[in-house]
């Protein structure tokens, strides 16, 4: 066998076993990198004591974090997929890096609000980026690739209560800056993740000419009604998960009398078993179904969603477990189906369904605090617990095989 064939050959082969060492390497970088964007909301009790900061200072504090992180994604994954970058993933880290540090010793509001926008420019490089190299990894095993990877940035959110209460409220504002060695690891792992990237892009793996007309042919209109469908299951699973952890320590602290320190410890459970719902429901769609367990993760959520402000606090507390990895079951799963349903746009997809997505979750949060003054708290958490009851649009999703038979005329 010559050279070129048996490269080929060997490539072909790598596209078909799952990398698992690069998976998890990217999937700790996620979490370390979901970890630093999670130090911002975290130091908001600190910088409105140090600095005297407003709520509304806060909130543009929080609006262009998440705005610049959100709604740049899909844009980065745009132009990656036409121009894969390797390196975009350290270089992207390096300003997250300056962002933290520029945190730690910023001295003003506007200093402040410019470290924010570093950091979520570097979150918006990562994400796109990121789910491309756990796609490449992948294998035969989407889900899980997707899950190793996604689950480190859950985890690394689930780690903003700790932060608080282990390192900003002894060290103050200085504390963040120690988040730069935390950047400085996550740097030298992307180095490593962008060396086999490149490598990876010199010796592609085979691809079938109806792969290629896929990503370049305007989408169809079933494909662009079920891209919407999977978007409005991507928003009522943020707007949900966005009320309670912005808005259910104040709910528990109200009516169970509780200290910020016993609410935070309700908000920490919710958010692990969120992660690790995550982790398990990239398998579970392997073997299950992707569409099946999208409309499992929504519609299976709803009794204990809806009884969660009804019950004592033990009750609520294992609810909200349950609600936590229930609902997060579909998270990586609605990436990959989005990514399956448009070929060739591994980047674009990534950014529109984790990116963008969560970008609107965050405009939502606005409108349920919105809510919750206009009607009450408890009144804005009882409806919140019918949110996931839009669910049953995935009844409208196309089934797997209809996908790939959509692919194949593609």
């Amino acid at each position: 066998m010559n050279q070129p064939a048996a490269l080929s050959a060997k490539a072909s082969k790598a596209s078909e076993s799952t990398i698992f060492k690069i998976l998890i390497i990217i999937g700790v970088c996620h979490l370390l990198n979901d970890a630093i964007q999670a130090v911002v909301p975290a130091m908001f009790p600190i910088l409105e004591k140090s600095m005297g900061l407003t709520f509304t200072q806060l909130g543009i504090i929080a609006f262009s974090l998440n705005m610049v992180s959100s709604v740049m994604q899909p844009v980065v994954g745009f132009f990656t997929d036409k121009k894969p970058m390797p390196f975009a993933l350290p270089i992207g880290l390096t300003f997250t890096l300056f962002g933290i540090l520029g945190l730690g010793f910023a001295d003003n509001f506007a200093m402040i609000v410019l470290s924010v926008i570093f950091i979520g420019l570097g979150s918006a490089v990562f994400h796109p980026e990121g789910s491309r190299v756990a796609y490449m990894a992948a294998g035969n095993k989407r889900g899980l690739a997707q899950s190793i990877y996604q689950v480190g940035g859950n985890t690394g959110q689930a780690l903003a209560p700790l932060i608080t209460a282990l390192i900003l409220v002894p060290l103050g504002q200085i504390g963040a800056s120690w988040f730069t060695i935390v950047a400085a690891i996550a740097v030298i792992l992307l180095i490593y993740i962008a060396n086999w990237y490149q490598q990876r892009l010199l010796v592609p793996p085979r691809v079938k000419k109806k792969d290629v007309k896929t990503g370049n042919v305007g989408l169809s209109k079933d494909v662009k009604n079920t891209l919407a469908f999977i978007l409005l299951l991507i928003f009522a699973r943020t707007w949900y998960t966005s009320g309670i952890t912005n808005f259910y320590t104040f709910y528990a602290i109200k009516e169970y009398a509780f200290s910020i320190k016993e609410s935070q410890v309700f908000l920490f459970a919710f958010l692990v078993s969120g992660a690790v719902g995550t982790f398990f429901g990239g398998p579970l769609s392997d073997r299950f179904g992707k569409k099946n367990i999208i409309s499992f993760s929504m519609l299976a959520t709803v009794p204990f969603s809806v009884i969660i402000p009804h019950v004592p606090p033990t009750l609520a507390f294992i609810f909200l477990v349950l609600t936590g990895f229930i609902l997060m079951t579909s998270f990586s799963v609605t990436v990959v189906y989005a990514q399956e349903l448009v070929p060739g746009k591994i980047g674009t997809m990534s950014g529109l369904t984790v990116g963008l997505a969560f970008g609107m979750g965050a405009i939502g949060s606005v409108g349920l605090g919105s809510i919750a003054d206009w009607i009450g708290l408890q009144s804005m958490i009882t409806w919140l617990g019918f949110l996931p009851l839009l669910g049953l649009i995935a009844f409208l999703l196309p089934s797997d095989q209809k996908v790939r038979e959509w692919n194949q005329l593609g």
